[in-house]
């Protein structure tokens, strides 16, 4: 439930005036209220009269708030930097609470045995738009000369109407009967409390601590690339879109391995190619080396993000599902949180590393993830029955080299 205008809002927050620290409070406020506001997701849907209903309303307020960002870009008024954050806030409050909406109605859908490939292909599909989109976007911002606030105001502009036009569709959806089970009313203590029995609990400490760590550094990219390394917003551009291109290739190749031998191999495998991310931004600072390692960082957060989202749908019954999505978004929320946090009080304590700070940010960050990884990643079980096979034979049949499972053939 993001939105097109994700890549471009930290640097909109540079443009408007915002410091480093004030940049990095963009990306993890937001995330956080937005979190916990899904704590009400279940009781709204019930108040609202339905899951469909409820995204239409959501989608439609998430418009309204990218309409006003795009009038702060025109228009020169006292507190741009405050305001924006309220808005950005506002609009991810709107998108967490229609999180587990969305991922509850959407895994009703579609059967268990076909979800890797469904969202697999779905994400795919929706890598192309957002390919599409960031090269417009990219564009737009350019030919508009470069960090011209009149660019910006055009492109909020479309993705306002473009989520007014995503709610229209979203109104015709179909909304799959619910029956209530008295089993699935737990608070989130109840939830947090089964720690050491759950399975399902550990995949969460997993997946949240990775993020964590992970956003010590995320942030601070855009600000590394077009603060320090003072790149054109056409590269920039260019450099996402690489990113974009590669998980649009993965989606596909990630889920129909994840049908075959399960989620839980694509969460690891996929969860160590992300933990050394940041140390590939380590080696080099040239335009086409990076364009390099953003195909690797798209690769290896596609398998992440699918294999996530798809084992949270096998491990829960549907009953329970929009309550432990809510909860687990709000461990994650808080988890990103804590992360971004971190990372905007160390960005300027650290010391330089080849002469930037954010060098020696992204070194921390790399640490934190492969600790992470070495700690829980192997705490957690598949949920559902898989062929074995080991982690050297899927490996290469993931990267071509010795195929274990081919197109799937509906």
């Amino acid at each position: 439930m993001g939105g097109i205008t994700d890549h471009y809002v930290i640097p909109l927050a540079l443009f408007l005036g915002a410091t480093v620290f004030q940049a990095g409070l963009v990306s993890a406020l937001p995330n956080l209220l937005s979190s916990f506001s899904q704590l009400f997701s279940v009781k709204l849907i019930y108040w609202v009269g339905g899951r469909v209903k409820l995204l239409v309303r959501l989608v439609c307020s998430q418009a309204a708030f990218y309409l006003i960002i795009a009038l702060i870009c025109l228009f020169e008024i006292p507190c741009r930097v405050e305001s924006f954050l309220a808005l950005v806030t506002l609009a991810a409050l709107a998108g967490g609470v229609a999180g587990p909406a969305w991922g509850s109605l959407m895994s009703d859908y579609i059967p268990a045995s076909k979800r890797g490939h469904y969202f697999g292909w779905r994400s795919s599909m929706l890598g192309g738009v957002t390919l599409v989109s960031m090269i417009a976007a990219g564009l737009l911002l350019y030919l508009s000369r470069q960090w011209n606030s009149h660019g910006f105001f055009w492109l909020f502009l479309s993705a306002a109407a473009f989520r007014f036009i995503s709610g229209g569709f979203i109104a015709q959806m179909a909304e799959p009967p619910q029956r209530k089970d008295p089993a699935s009313d737990f608070s989130f203590y109840m939830f947090v409390a089964r720690f050491r029995e759950s399975n399902f609990l550990k995949f969460v400490t997993f997946v949240t601590a990775l993020n964590c760590a992970s956003f010590i550094a995320a942030p601070f990219f855009a600000v590394y690339m077009l603060r320090d390394l003072q790149l054109s917003y056409l590269m920039y551009m260019v450099l996402h879109v690489c990113a974009a291109l590669a998980s649009l290739i993965s989606f596909s190749l990630w889920g129909r391995h994840a049908d075959h031998f399960g989620n839980v191999r694509v969460l690891r495998l996929s969860g160590f190619f992300a933990s050394i991310i940041p140390l590939l931004w380590l080696v080099s600072s040239h335009p086409l080396y990076l364009m390099l390692v953003q195909v690797w960082a798209g690769f290896s957060w596609s398998g992440l993000i699918l294999s996530t989202g798809n084992f949270i749908y096998d491990a829960v019954t549907p009953q329970k599902r929009v309550r432990c999505i809510a909860y687990f978004n709000v461990i994650n929320g808080v988890a990103i949180f804590l992360g971004s946090a971190l990372g905007g009080m160390m960005a300027s304590r650290l010391p330089p590393l080849y002469g930037y700070p954010l060098l020696a940010l992204f070194l921390l960050s790399a640490v934190c993830r492969l600790l992470v990884y070495v700690l829980f990643a192997g705490r957690f079980r598949e949920v559902r029955a898989a062929p074995e096979v080991s982690i050297q034979e899927f490996f290469f049949s993931v990267v071509g080299i010795r195929p274990l499972v081919g197109p799937r053939q509906d």
